[in-house]
């Protein structure tokens, strides 16, 4: 419990009596999502299992006027070929007017573990310059959309959905293995690449993109960027007939090997904490999590 300058504003964790109050805040916050949407979010952070020692859902601001500012926080374990820990997405950040002075409070709150990654996806243009001020760095600078059908293919890449017991998945770990499971239950599309004795998870989501107006498919996990490269080709032709051609991935600049435009300043990216997150990484983010 964090105690404000006003005796009647409080900071504290969001229990599970308070989801009705804190959808409310969200919507008076994000207008143009429905209730439906908020309810959904908040149902999927129900059904995650929490981290012990973290929070489920994140923290909210009280006042006599009850629940008047809101900041969502979705805890996953990260592991990789460097180590591994504990990454935190900051979501859905909002404060009614009337309280906007204590928006600092509410995120002050929310990143105050030194040992925890955390990492923002989703910054509003106007929200860019405070973020950085709180000492956030990119890790982003924008996206490029490409279309992988223009990749060349390579001879022996073979594409399968993912399938828990399919022979492919047996050559991912365990840790690939549930990323895939777990995103193609929440409606994502997740395919494995298979050369030689190899495999290659990927996972794509489904959204509109640039302003809600361009069917595309948002890249959510590979291992790395040259993996994508090249896998673009293969799988570009096993989606032909089944996903929208345009694609959409998180990049530093134009990326030898993907056919198409590089937008700079085009969502960015930004992290605090010891691990920097990787390009083609957004798993256990609000992206699929909460939903686009």
């Amino acid at each position: 419990m964090l105690a404000s300058k006003r005796p009647d504003v409080r900071c504290r964790l969001i229990e599970e009596t308070d989801v009705e109050a804190v959808i409310d805040c969200l919507r008076r916050g994000f207008p143009y999502r429905l209730r439906a949407y908020w309810a959904r979010a908040m149902a999927r952070m129900a059904e995650r299992p929490a981290i012990e020692g973290f929070p489920r859902y994140g923290y909210l601001l009280e006042a006599a006027d009850g629940v008047v500012g809101v900041i969502l926080l979705i805890y996953s374990h990260h592991a990789d070929a460097i180590g591994s820990g504990v990454r935190c997405n900051l979501s859905s950040w909002c404060v009614d007017k009337k309280f906007r002075g204590y928006a600092v409070v509410l995120h002050a709150t929310a990143v105050k573990r030194e040992d925890v990654t955390y990492v923002n996806v989703s910054p509003a243009p106007h929200t860019r310059r405070a973020v950085e001020a709180v000492r956030f760095k990119r890790f982003c600078d924008g996206q490029i959309a490409f279309a992988p059908i223009l990749s060349p293919g390579r001879r022996g890449i073979r594409v399968a959905s993912f399938a828990a017991d399919a022979p492919e998945s047996a050559l991912l770990s365990p840790s690939e293995r549930e990323i895939l499971a777990e995103y193609a239950h929440l409606g994502c599309r997740s395919l494995v690449c298979v050369e030689g004795g190899a495999a290659y998870p990927f996972v794509f989501q489904r959204r509109a993109a640039f302003h809600r107006l361009v069917p595309c498919q948002q890249l959510i996990y590979c291992r790395s960027m040259d993996e994508l490269v090249r896998c673009a080709g293969s799988i570009g032709r096993y989606l032909l007939l089944r996903a929208w051609p345009v694609f959409l991935a998180d990049a530093n600049g134009p990326v030898n090997g993907l056919v198409g435009r590089y937008f700079a300043e085009y969502g960015p990216k930004y992290f605090k904490g010891p691990a920097p997150p990787r390009l083609g990484d957004l798993s256990y983010t609000e992206l699929v999590i909460l939903g686009p």
